[in-house]
């Protein structure tokens, strides 16, 4: 799904020195690396603040604890998303409300969002699913009529663009209140291990954040709020910070790799490509807003499982994200749910695949994968 050793043979004069420079210094934790992508990353973010942490679990859980929100508060949240987006929820003893999402994005549906408001709702997280960015300026707007907070989880879109009404662009993450990354190695920026970090524009929240990460000290043995000991190591560090000018290129041949996808797939009666904004659709050279960190295609009338069959057989590895809903999920079950809330996640996870998406792919790949692809469709009708 990913090829993370052709990646490194690409800018391994870049990551070695980096990484030799940590372990010449020995500034393991905390060190001058961490700082100096800390800030490069604010820039290319145009962000006031970057916190950096061990992961994007972390992240988002830490972001919750600077807002202050309290036990029995409720947060909603995507129905159709990875299982750390609800469980950094239910640790802290708050309420997760999830709702149901776009049948063409896959992103969080405003409408089910409108009525899932209570007056124990605190937060908002909107994932930018696969790469897309949410409908941020109906999140946003919505979110200020009802006093709520806004946590964006960005694991998934770094150097995504979201358009707004007016024309302008923020980058994925800068919109919300506060929002999560993650930089495990799969991701658009991954680093060789764990790591995550926190963005936000409000400085009040920034130092309570800083703290928080830092088992709550400002001021070493004077722990002024409850913290967590969640610090992006400098290895992991140095790594980023090589990576991060590559971002745009990456994301870029992300982009490439989906429009070749999409243009062997189009117009197939059985097959829905991956879509961005309308103007858009997600697949144009110049189109922003989706960074691709899946590709995912929706199935109509297709045994998606034989199709994952078929694929590896043919050593083509391919995903399933994701085969449970989270409302039926064992840990995260509520009596209060109704399953007519949740007709696109219940159908989605029957009919969705996703194909393998890197900065790697080569258009002999591309071709091989979707001849498979077509292959199988077009012999089992």
């Amino acid at each position: 799904m990913v090829d993370l050793q052709s990646q490194y043979a690409k800018i391994k004069n870049d990551v070695d020195p980096s990484i030799e420079e940590v372990m010449n210094t020995a500034t393991f934790i905390n060190g001058p690396k961490v700082h100096e992508f800390q800030k490069n990353l604010e820039n290319y973010l145009d962000v006031k603040h970057v916190i950096p942490c061990a992961n994007g679990t972390d992240a988002l859980q830490i972001a919750m604890m600077g807002l202050g929100l309290k036990p029995g508060d409720e947060v909603i949240t995507a129905d159709f998303t990875f299982a750390a987006t609800v469980e950094v929820i239910a640790l802290l003893q708050l309420t997760p409300v999830l709702v149901d999402v776009d049948p063409v994005t896959f992103n969080i549906d405003v409408n089910a969002i409108k009525n899932a408001i209570t007056p124990k709702t605190k937060a908002i997280v909107p994932v930018h699913l696969f790469g897309l960015v949410a409908n941020m300026d109906e999140i946003m707007e919505l979110a200020q009529e009802r006093n709520l907070y806004v946590i964006e989880d960005n694991a998934q879109a770094i150097g995504a663009n979201y358009t707004h009404k007016d024309g302008s662009k923020s980058k994925a993450g800068t919109i919300g209140h506060v929002a999560s990354t993650s930089f495990f190695p799969s991701k658009n920026l991954g680093c060789y291990g764990d790591g995550g970090a926190i963005f936000t524009n409000d400085d009040n929240l920034a130092h309570t954040i800083r703290g928080i990460v830092n088992h709550g000290m400002y001021e070493r043995y004077h722990h002024d709020v409850v913290g967590v000991n969640s610090r992006l190591d400098s290895i992991q560090a140095a790594v980023l910070d090589a990576k991060l000018p590559h971002l745009d290129t990456y994301n870029s041949a992300r982009r490439n790799a989906a429009r070749k996808y999409s243009e062997a797939f189009k117009d197939h009666p059985k097959i829905t490509i991956p879509t961005g904004k309308d103007v858009c659709k997600g697949i144009c050279d110049t189109c922003d807003c989706h960074v691709f960190h899946q590709y995912t295609l929706n199935l109509k009338n297709v045994d998606r499982d034989a199709l994952v069959s078929h694929l590896q057989a043919n050593n083509i590895p391919c995903g399933v994200y994701y085969p449970i809903p989270l409302h039926k999920q064992k840990a995260y079950k509520d009596e209060h749910y109704n399953e007519a809330d949740f007709t696109v996640t219940n159908q989605l996870v029957q009919s969705v695949i996703s194909l393998p998406m890197h900065t790697e792919l080569e258009d002999d790949q591309i071709d091989y994968i979707t001849n498979r692809v077509l292959e199988f469709i077009n012999n089992n009708a």
